[in-house]
């Protein structure tokens, strides 16, 4: 009965995407158009709840981590944890949003301060602006993957169940058919959310790789590099799917990573330090006074503009990161047995949003030094192209070449761990939860994994694909309470630590 019910699942999983794919790539601006009118319907009616949901889920990973269940392990007492601190950081931040720092790091905050500079003076919409990127990319996100990881974690490791999102409910609410029914609806939609958010991960990396090629190479339509690109990203993430996790993933990561940091520092101390390091304290200060009833906000009395601004930026974010819940849930899920519920969650929330915070508050500093110090040529190129200014802003500091190509590579790296991670998770998934699913599984989601990056490259729009990429979480909006439920209902169940 499991092996009929995994295979079902897996078949029309695999149909669900295959027809995404070729509705994407056959038609790809009716499938933007569709899912940003279906995404602006949820955003206005329940707009409120997505807020409020990701602010609760930071409450819950808060009592967790401080309550007498944070010295709960993700295992059976005494276990010990398969990766390292630091290459278990790198690895969880890889498959998280690697990429997107890279894409948004000095674009987000100037485009936040292009239009909050219509309300208030330069200086403050400049902090304003810093603060609501802490906001999308901080605690609040990595609450929602911290929450979703422990729950899973939890079931797996010290449960003895699967790294599946039906295992919770299999625990905690029995085996009655309707629960079995529910499970394999979450295991479906997860495998759904996985696919088409990876995939649009996966054409955002290509923008920015293509746009960055482009200006080194001196060409003036980056275009004609997409497919090259794309088909190169296709051949590099099939050797580590291929190989141990630890082995492949694990090395991906940790270069991505080192490059990144790398880089940020160069930048820190070639750029106006003082400055910098005004904005990063500062920055810092208001984001963590004021970063709980920020969650809270929902922009209900503004304008049209201020109103539609909040909807494609911040509530855009707390849905895009529900949909890749399922995926980073389960992969750090993954790399994670042994280590202690307060552990976890301090590792998952605390070192990628500190690390966020120093990002933004290096590249959104040096956009606003620009455009408060300077010519606000950045701020051009910014409304112009959100995948250049990056490169943009890297022209202004010597070995500008050395930079821009590190920029490429680690955005390539970034998409390549994140493909792998995904193609980890799906194979999981597709095999009942098999924690070390074969190679040809893997390389199989691999490359379904490619065709819809590649629909999602024909959309050519961010913004749309961030829509197609929000529209395949809406049921996770309603399915992450269910899991927190089931949650609590098994611990209040466990024995005191």
């Amino acid at each position: 009965m499991r092996r009929t019910s995994t295979n079902s699942l897996l078949v029309i999983a695999l149909a669900i995407s295959a027809g995404i794919a070729i509705w994407g790539l056959v038609d790809p601006a009716g499938l933007g158009r569709l899912a940003s009118a279906a995404v602006a319907t949820q955003f206005v009616s329940r707009g409120w709840f997505i807020m409020l949901e990701a602010s609760g889920l930071l409450f819950v990973a808060l009592f967790l981590a401080f309550s007498r269940f944070g010295r709960i392990q993700l295992g059976p007492d005494g276990a010990e944890p398969e990766f390292s601190t630091p290459a278990w950081i790198a690895m969880l931040f890889a498959a998280g949003m690697g990429v997107g720092l890279l894409f948004y790091g000095a674009a987000e905050p100037l485009t936040h301060f292009e239009e909050l500079r219509k309300y208030e003076p330069d200086p403050r919409a400049a902090g304003n602006a810093l603060f609501v990127t802490y906001l999308n990319w901080g605690f609040h996100a990595w609450a929602i993957y911290g929450v979703v990881g422990l729950i899973i974690a939890y079931f797996a490791f010290r449960r003895g169940g699967t790294l599946l999102l039906s295992a919770p409910l299999n625990d905690a609410l029995g085996s009655a058919p309707w629960v079995r029914a529910m499970g394999w609806g979450f295991d479906l939609l997860s495998i759904v959310a996985i696919a088409v958010g990876l995939a649009g991960s996966l054409a955002m990396g290509v923008f920015q790789v293509q746009t960055g090629l482009a200006g080194l190479l001196g060409l003036a339509d980056s275009a004609a590099l997409t497919l090259p690109v794309f088909f190169a990203m296709c051949v590099a993430f099939v050797i580590p799917l291929r190989r141990d996790l630890g082995d492949g993933m694990a090395k991906l990561s940790n270069a991505a990573m080192l490059i990144a940091v790398a880089m940020m520092i160069y930048l820190l101390i070639l750029g106006p330090t003082s400055y910098l390091m005004n904005g990063i304290v500062s920055g810092f200060g208001r984001y963590v006074f004021h970063v709980l009833p920020a969650g809270f906000a929902t922009a209900e009395f503004f304008g049209d503009d201020l109103v539609n601004w909040f909807q494609d930026w911040t509530l855009n974010y707390m849905i895009w990161w529900l949909a890749w819940s399922p995926f980073v849930g389960i992969f750090i899920a993954r790399i994670s047995r042994g280590r202690t519920i307060r552990a976890f969650l301090l590792g998952v929330i605390v070192a990628p949003t500190l690390f966020s915070i120093l990002w933004f508050g290096v590249f959104g500093g040096l956009g606003f030094f620009d455009a408060l110090r300077q010519q606000g040529s950045l701020s051009v190129v910014n409304q112009q192209n959100l995948d250049a200014t990056t490169f943009a802003l890297l022209q202004r500091f010597p070995l500008s070449g050395l930079t821009q190509t590190a920029t490429i590579v680690a955005a390539f790296l970034f998409v390549v761990t994140s493909v792998v991670s995904a193609g980890f998770t799906l194979a999981m998934i597709g095999t009942g939860g098999d924690e070390n699913p074969s190679p040809r599984i893997r390389t199989v989601w691999g490359t379904i994994l490619g065709a819809l990056g590649l629909a999602m490259v024909f959309v050519g729009d961010i913004g749309l694909v961030r829509s197609v990429i929000a529209i395949s979480a809406i049921a996770f909006v309603f399915i992450v309470p269910v899991l927190v439920v089931c949650l609590f209902r098994v611990l209040a169940r466990e024995e005191r630590p």
